[in-house]
């Protein structure tokens, strides 16, 4: 009696059966944007604008080429942005801004994100007069506004944009360090803390190999916000000639070149590159406000 061997070949699905797969997948992402509409157009944005900033000053040209006898040309497809009154094309100078500005503003965030954090965990954890120390003179710093504590700092350097990275970085550390701080009170009292304390860990070691990774989480969400922040902050000192300096392709630079040329019509010199750092501080806000609620919640 022989036995039969099932079929083990890939059965045929029909047309119609894939359909309704499709169409929950479609009804799942269409829900998922009327969710999170802020934070679909946020991440759209960031993605645009990073792939214009990796990829695109290898596609534009040079963007300190002046062309004497193409000053002030109005937006065209030989230049879409335009052209500025030394005959630079205003798209390749935005596009190779957007990646000084998008790298200056990470940096600076991530450098006021470790600083903070740093300083926030030996406040929170150790307490006392450490804490008390500490948070007083975050409240001095704090009596500044941001952007004003900025200018002082880079005024008082030399205008170069390391300095300018650094003291933007300093105005934004109270904020991580508040953040920080507020997260480690919280988890100190946890169980898991006492029992990093009895298995023998040094007290470094439970704030700095237990503590913190566990606090990180609002001033992560925070530091996206933060970004936003600082590449706005970076543009305003450019603008007022604090630190980057012309004829460095950056977006504040080009604002405050071009402001003088919207009284004679050429508002493309400005408008092109503000409109730039709308977008990418709306980028950073809009991902940055989804996740903090989400945090919040």
């Amino acid at each position: 009696m022989t036995e039969t061997v099932p079929d083990r070949s890939p059965e045929f699905v029909p047309e119609e059966f894939e359909g309704p797969d499709r169409q929950s997948r479609t009804k799942m992402s269409l829900g998922f944007v009327r969710r999170k509409p802020l934070l679909v157009v946020g991440v759209s944005l960031l993605v645009l604008l990073v792939g214009l900033a990796i990829v695109g000053p290898f596609l534009v040209g040079d963007p300190l080429s002046t062309d004497p006898a193409n000053t002030f040309q109005a937006p065209s497809a030989a230049h879409w942005f335009g052209t500025d009154r030394f005959g630079r094309d205003v798209f390749a100078r935005s596009v190779h801004a957007a990646r000084l500005d998008l790298t200056i503003g990470i940096t600076i965030s991530l450098l006021a994100l470790t600083v903070g954090s740093f300083i926030g965990v030996i406040a929170g954890y150790f307490g006392g007069s450490t804490d008390e120390v500490i948070m007083r003179l975050t409240d001095v710093v704090l009596a500044f506004p941001g952007f004003v504590l900025a200018l002082i700092i880079v005024a008082a350097l030399e205008e170069t944009m390391v300095n300018v990275i650094l003291a933007v970085s300093v105005a934004f550390v109270p904020y991580f360090i508040r953040l920080t701080r507020a997260q480690v009170l919280k988890e100190r009292e946890l169980e898991y803390v006492d029992g990093a304390r009895l298995a023998g860990n040094s007290s470094m070691r439970v704030a700095f190999r237990h503590v913190l990774p566990n606090s990180l989480g609002p001033s992560v969400v925070g530091a996206t916000l933060v970004t936003g922040y600082a590449v706005l902050t970076v543009a305003g000192l450019a603008f007022l000639s604090v630190g980057i300096q012309p004829p460095t392709p950056e977006w504040g630079v080009m604002v405050g070149e071009g402001a003088k040329d919207i009284i004679t019509g050429e508002w493309w010199t400005s408008m092109f590159p503000g409109g730039m750092i709308v977008l990418a501080v709306m980028a950073f806000h809009f991902i940055g406000d989804e996740f903090g609620g989400e945090a919040a919640s």
